[in-house]
């Protein structure tokens, strides 16, 4: 539940400013109000929402400074962090991740935009784990879901979502033939579409 709360936040669907209490929530969900609540309290103490007395939950509002920030945090920490996991990824690994990258373009092609974001999720996580560095992989996960892509649901719309999905094959394909200057270059492009092209609305 955490997971559909998390995503539901960084595509924009709970918006900063609006109230949110759990029931309502869990109501549009169509689950229980118990885990949503936990969900809510646990995004509240990773700074992500607020407590409002007597009414719910409201999404911490972000800035343009804050999210150009958290993108500069993201290029400082990401980039090296999948140098770094690339190195150390074997064969057997990169099946694996592309079988993740699959899900990405399945939820592309899809236009399911809060599918796509899971995926995404697990896939560039997945691929910092190999680093082995779990308090890395922690901060940029936390950096991730302050992440604002509102851009996108219009991606979705215009049936373009499937270009943005594209580029982890590119990752894979310059992991695999060990390409770290290629690797860079992809991984900079990536962000900067998280910060840009994805983050419009």
């Amino acid at each position: 539940m955490l997971e559909v709360v998390r995503q539901a936040m960084v595509s924009g669907e709970i918006r900063p400013g609006d109230i949110y209490s759990a029931a309502a929530l869990a109501a549009r969900l169509g689950v229980s109000s118990s885990p949503v609540r936990e969900a809510m309290l646990t995004l509240v103490n990773q700074g992500l929402m607020e407590p409002v007395r007597n009414r719910g939950y409201r999404v911490v509002a972000m800035s343009e400074q804050d999210l150009d920030e958290i993108h500069e945090l993201r290029r400082l920490l990401e980039v090296p962090a999948t140098l770094s996991a690339g190195a150390k990824i074997e064969p057997g690994d990169l099946d694996r991740l592309g079988g993740l990258a699959r899900n990405i373009e399945v939820a592309a092609e899809a236009g399911d935009v809060a599918r796509f974001l899971e995926a995404d999720r697990r896939f560039h996580l997945d691929l910092l784990a190999h680093g082995g560095n779990r308090r890395l992989v922690e901060s940029i996960a936390t950096l991730r879901d302050q992440t604002r892509l509102y851009g996108l649901e219009k991606l979705a719309e215009g049936g373009r979502l499937t270009e943005a999905a594209g580029e982890h094959r590119e990752i894979l394909a310059a992991i695999s033939v060990r390409d770290w200057p290629q690797l860079e270059n992809l991984m900079h492009t990536h962000l900067r579409h998280t910060r840009a092209d994805w983050a419009g609305g």
